[in-house]
């Protein structure tokens, strides 16, 4: 039995659940998510809970148990709190602005970069080294900070691009001459 799949969500107050079928949609404050169930997975709501069951014992039932449960609890999570993901940029010259409702981003090429706006996803600038991408969908928050990251991916060498606040960057060192080894060089 999947440990994640067999714990109850409870349903805040603010929160409404309906299932229709194998869709169940999620409203609350901030949106309304849906989510396609899978046949193999059987959904319950019962005193204020969800309870999320398989109907068989197969590997692709057991798999989608705790996934199902999952994407249904980030779905009330979204509808009451929302998610977001900051983005830092690292490197001389590199700044973000925004314009209208997309962001012009300065990232060492010969042009700017526009990056829009996905429907349900809100782009903030606070600062120029600074980009949040905020929505109540997790997993499009976190695809469109990744597709934003992938514009200008940190290198190892000077840790220059595009990362998440908080992401560590391994550094590699340069050529042997410049990290302070002999190199060759006669002595003398």
């Amino acid at each position: 039995m999947s440990r994640i799949g067999k714990k109850p969500i409870t349903i805040p107050s603010q929160v409404k659940v309906l299932k229709k079928g194998d869709q169940i949609e999620v409203s609350g404050p901030k949106g309304t998510l849906t989510q396609t169930i899978h046949p193999k997975i059987r959904v319950a709501l019962k005193d204020g809970q969800i309870l999320v069951s398989r109907q068989g014992n197969d590997k692709l039932a057991r798999s989608l148990h705790g996934l199902t449960r999952t994407l249904i609890a980030n779905m009330i999570t979204g509808v009451t709190e929302g998610y977001q993901k900051t983005l830092e940029l690292h490197g001389t010259g590199y700044r973000a602005s925004k314009e209208g409702n997309r962001i012009k981003l300065t990232l060492g090429f010969s042009h700017p970069v526009y990056v829009e706006p996905v429907e349900g996803i809100t782009i903030d600038v606070p600062d120029q080294k600074t980009i949040v991408v905020s929505g109540i969908d997790k997993q499009l928050v976190g695809q469109v900070a990744a597709q934003i990251r992938a514009l200008k991916k940190p290198e190892p060498y000077k840790g220059k691009g595009i990362r998440y606040k908080g992401e560590v960057i391994r550094r590699k060192p340069g050529k042997a001459g410049k990290v302070g080894a002999a190199g060759g060089a006669a002595a003398g």
